[in-house]
């Protein structure tokens, strides 16, 4: 079914990958944009990215069986067997990341490898053993936009890993605050996230307040490296600063409310930043 598709695929994570595919590329690029690259760049990168979202969910059926959160997705509820999700997983994976190689450069191809080779054989099985899967599981969802950059200039220059950096900050306080909402979920399917062995939440505030700060000094960067200008960096600062405070007040309370606040803070924090580059470069 179509749904199901999206579900396996996890569409909606798919376009955030993409999303910074595009700003890598988008900053990368000096003068007038090469569109045949572009979309030969976001349709390897999106095959790659839900062959990994199949391939997780392959990965993690006994797990995602036993949270409320998770249990009816198709694979747990068995809408779809195992081996269509390895062959769908395997296949969009592999075609993805040749597909970028042959029609973008090696370093494109190199990438989406190495975060498939993260997601799926670090990450996904750390998140049995330790809380400290989160900061692995980060790396991946940062190289996007370094996918972007190298479609255009070929190497990593400093730029990309600074939007790599972005990307790894923003990710904790964004992931922490659904541990937090979900905890008990995780805690009953045994995988011990930073809320579920950290029961008070001292160390999760604690990570949570360093990376909101990084995060504040670390957007001003772009500008600083001459990518974008002084209206981006304004906006930066005030965005930065706004989800600083919603870090801050979850810190004080630690409830579902305002774990949830800190949640959807996240998800409007990051599209409007990457939207401000955009602004500030046309």
């Amino acid at each position: 079914r179509w749904d199901d598709l999206v579900l396996l695929t996890k569409a909606r994570l798919s376009f955030m990958v993409l999303m910074t595919t595009f700003i890598g590329f988008f900053l990368a690029t000096k003068g007038k944009a090469d569109w045949i690259l572009f979309f030969n760049t976001v349709f390897g990168t999106s095959l790659a990215a839900f062959g990994a979202a199949v391939l997780n969910q392959y990965l993690e059926i006994d797990t995602d069986a036993l949270m409320v959160r998770t249990q009816n997705r198709p694979l747990p509820a068995r809408r779809t067997s195992p081996g269509q999700a390895l062959l769908l997983g395997v296949g969009l994976s592999l075609v993805g990341s040749l597909y970028l190689i042959f029609t973008v450069n090696w370093l494109t191809g190199a990438l989406a490898l190495a975060t498939l080779a993260t997601y799926l054989f670090l990450y996904t099985p750390l998140k049995r053993k330790t809380y400290l899967c989160t900061y692995v599981g980060a790396i991946p969802g940062a190289i996007p936009p370094m996918m972007g950059w190298t479609a255009v200039r070929g190497t990593l220059d400093a730029p990309a890993w600074v939007l790599f950096a972005i990307l790894f900050l923003w990710q904790l306080p964004h992931f922490f605050a659904i541990a937090w909402l979900y905890r008990e979920d995780f805690e009953k399917a045994g995988l011990p996230m930073l809320p579920v062995v950290d029961k008070k939440g001292f160390h999760l505030c604690a990570t949570i307040l360093t990376f909101n700060v990084l995060l504040v000094w670390l957007t001003t960067m772009p500008t600083a490296m001459g990518l974008t200008g002084a209206f981006y960096m304004s906006s930066a600062l005030v965005l930065g600063s706004l989800f600083l405070v919603m870090g801050i007040w979850f810190s004080f309370e630690k409830t579902q409310k305002t774990a949830r606040i800190l949640f959807f803070a996240s998800i409007l924090y990051l599209p409007l930043l990457l939207a401000m580059m955009v602004i500030d470069k046309i």
